[in-house]
């Protein structure tokens, strides 16, 4: 029987491991330099591509952006933020502005940018909106890694290592060869081409995803009130979060996003009242510490958030609010203009927008009560709405006054 020499095993392994260091540095080297996620673009043609309305990574593009641009001022926030406050405003004519909000973010991912952003660059303002649900520390945007915040001064050389450590996947990989075939999908432009706000392209195409803007209504008001928030571990680290701020100069103001009517009826079932009071009481130790930060109640019952919906009105789109979540830019434009002093003949509702504080907390509280009540007769249909979502979604609350 003929023998055969010993196969020489160190040979396979190098060859193999060669193969494969060749093939791993390929796929790095292709979709990082594709980056179909814009992970690391700041300021490059990419960033005016259109993109998909579904924005995958956005907190990495967006902690990338900031320690870039260094903005003296950021919004910080959830979707409504993101889609309502706009980063191209008189009122901030001269002044590099971005806006940090991300979609699906809880009040800890929103610390998190923050803080990310007055590590990178020195705050002149932050401007942050807030509201119940999603006032938890959980994780809300399940894309913010926390090694994307800024820890040291070496940041942007550590996130070279994060970006190329992300390129190694093959999400990415697949996305980088559909984008380079012109199959990954071109609705609209990324947030980063309007200095973190989301184009409003990209929010129409998910209304149309759902049939309309009446089709969307329902859907919107049962994703809202399943959050899991307000919560105590929440209120103290915003009060860490924000003694973090004073204590480095900047300006704050908090809001409470406005979303429509509809959703302030469900959760005035929930103990809304307790939190604007801890908010107001938050807000008022600051300020007699000597910090410049101030507390907006933007939602309730006012002559915004009390729109028609489409159902009622039989218009096929509304003029604040693209459904019951989400304000329109021209809504985030009166925000900034409250909050700021801004006097711009008939560009803000007389109702819409009041301080928070402790002196004029029961006052606010006791209009809203009777807002509520006539919205109830004014807007019989919409009031029946919410008792169905309520009873379907969360019926705890339908006994909780």
């Amino acid at each position: 029987m003929p023998t055969h020499p010993p196969a020489d095993w160190r040979s396979y392994v190098t060859i193999f491991g060669g193969v494969s260091a060749l093939v791993t540095c390929a796929v790095g080297w292709l979709n990082y330099h594709v980056d179909p996620y814009l992970t690391h673009q700041w300021d490059t043609p990419q960033v005016w591509q259109l993109r998909p309305g579904r924005e995958k990574l956005s907190a990495w593009g967006k902690t990338y952006a900031l320690a870039r641009l260094r903005p003296a001022i950021v919004y910080a926030g959830n979707s409504r933020t993101e889609l309502g406050l706009p980063t191209r405003t008189a009122l901030f004519a001269g002044r590099e502005v971005f806006n940090g909000g991300l979609s699906g973010a809880s009040l800890g991912d929103a610390i998190a940018m923050v803080r990310h952003a007055n590590a990178v660059g020195r705050l002149e303002t932050v401007v942050w909106g807030i509201d119940a649900p999603s006032f938890s520390m959980e994780t809300g945007n399940t894309d913010f890694d926390r090694d994307l915040v800024a820890s040291d001064r070496f940041y942007l050389a550590r996130r070279g290592l994060i970006n190329v450590k992300r390129a190694l996947t093959t999400d990415m990989t697949i996305d980088s060869i559909r984008l380079l075939r012109g199959t990954f999908g071109r609705s609209c432009h990324s947030s980063l081409a309007f200095y973190g706000q989301r184009d409003d392209v990209c929010v129409r195409d998910r209304i149309d995803g759902w049939g309309g803007t009446g089709n969307a209504i329902v859907p919107r008001l049962r994703e809202y009130i399943r959050g899991t928030g307000p919560t105590g571990a929440a209120m103290s680290a915003l009060d860490t979060s924000l003694a973090e701020l004073c204590k480095a100069g900047a300006q704050v103001r908090l809001y409470i996003n406005p979303t429509h009517a509809m959703t302030s009826d469900a959760l005035y079932r929930a103990g809304k009242e307790a939190w604007q009071g801890q908010l107001a009481s938050l807000g008022g130790r600051h300020r007699a510490s000597g910090c410049d930060a101030r507390i907006f109640d933007f939602s309730g019952f006012n002559s915004v958030t009390t729109e028609p919906i489409p159902q009622a009105s039989g218009a096929s789109d509304m003029l604040y609010f693209w459904e019951t979540s989400h304000y329109r830019v021209n809504v985030g434009q009166m925000i900034l203009d409250r909050m700021f002093g801004r006097n711009v003949e008939g560009g803000v509702a007389a109702d819409f927008g009041v301080e928070l504080t402790p002196p004029a907390l029961g006052a606010h509280l006791a209009a809203q009560r009777a807002a509520r009540d006539r919205y109830h007769v004014e807007h019989p249909r919409e009031s029946r709405m919410v008792l169905d979502v309520v009873a379907e979604t969360a019926p705890e609350r339908l006994t909780a006054r």
